[in-house]
């Protein structure tokens, strides 16, 4: 395993981060067990996780994965072995079985004291705010359509000022953002400069062979402000696993499942695929591998969130670590990008 450390800390990560969303839906407790035995003993030693998962999110399961987590802490006594991130879920209608108050002082202090009760621990070393509460374009939405009538007010102060108090009590150690846009990203950071509150130190977003939407203004942010990327689909859903385009995905498999989810199976996302896989087997290796292994390279990253429904897929994606992509490899993959860029935003 590769290591390095999250950002203004000197918290040690490893560049694979466990990403744990299917436990508790795709994945059985048993199952979310051996995947984070396996990811333990292959040095992986952050995971990832939040109050909404299991996705796709309903009041019947809320915050099992927590729950799942917690349990395996329980149990192995791993806890302070692992640097343990999650995330207060955003606001609207997805999440109105969870809190209808936002980021509010009141949320923020009932999610955290929620999720340490069901992760069994007395502190989380990473806090994240799981999307904007301002109607910008996430998840998906190529470009900002600016809604005159969204009712939002700047709260950026408030919300600092609030985790600033949960830090100091000890609940939470560092603190970061998640499906956040350039602009948000830097009201967070200048509030922090300006009074002396908590940094954002990382930033989940998605990051993929077919979407590099970060690559622009956010890459900048990244590398001259230090705030790291943790990079969530690098799998794109498992479409760049070549499964499907292979017709080899199994029942569970995640867009079999749930369809709706439809955001890397786009024609052109297909089309990128296809030439994507053709240039892994050309030099001999696996498109799940190359994927990722592009993706951990990177020099805005700061750990790569891998998901699997299976050991063996968790191993493949986890032994990733170990490839580092050369010239030919990275040129071909241009090639590709600049024909079909971002084919999913």
């Amino acid at each position: 395993m590769k290591y390095t450390t999250l950002p203004h800390s000197d918290i040690k990560v490893s560049k694979i981060c466990l990403g744990t969303m299917t436990w508790g839906n795709q994945n059985t407790e048993d199952e979310g067990f051996q995947q984070m035995d396996l990811a333990f003993d292959r040095g992986v030693n952050f995971f990832d996780t939040a109050e909404l998962y299991p996705v796709p999110a309903t009041a019947e399961k809320y915050a099992d994965t927590e729950r799942i987590i917690g349990n395996w802490f329980e149990k192995t006594s791993n806890r302070d072995k692992v640097v343990l991130a999650t995330k207060i879920a955003g606001s609207g209608d997805y999440t109105a079985h969870i809190r209808t108050n936002g980021f509010s002082k009141e949320a923020l202090i009932d999610a955290v004291n929620q999720s340490l009760k069901r992760l069994k621990t007395d502190y989380i070393d990473l806090y994240q705010l799981h999307w904007p509460e301002r109607q910008t374009n996430t998840f998906g939405v190529r470009d900002y359509k600016h809604n005159p009538n969204d009712s939002w007010q700047d709260n950026f102060n408030e919300i600092l000022h609030t985790l600033d108090e949960i830090k100091t009590s000890g609940k939470i150690r560092k603190v970061g953002i998640s499906n956040e846009k350039a602009w948000g990203t830097m009201r967070y950071l200048e509030e922090s400069n300006a009074h002396n509150l908590p940094r954002m130190i990382t930033i989940q977003n998605a990051y993929s062979l077919l979407n590099r939407v970060f690559e622009g203004d956010m890459s900048e942010i990244a590398i001259r402000e230090n705030i790291g990327l943790l990079a969530y689909s690098p799998m794109a859903f498992g479409v760049l696993s070549g499964k499907y385009i292979k017709g080899i995905a199994a029942d569970n498999a995640r867009l079999k499942l749930f369809p709706r989810f439809s955001r890397y199976s786009t024609i052109q996302s297909t089309e990128a695929t296809k030439r994507y896989l053709k240039i892994a087997e050309n030099h001999n290796m696996s498109l799940a591998q190359m994927a990722l292994a592009f993706v951990t390279q990177q020099p805005f990253l700061t750990s790569n969130i891998i998901g699997a429904t299976s050991i063996e897929q968790l191993k493949e994606n986890i032994d990733s670590i170990n490839i580092t992509l050369n010239k030919d490899v990275l040129n071909a993959i241009e090639d590709v990008h600049n024909e079909l860029p971002n084919p999913a935003p």
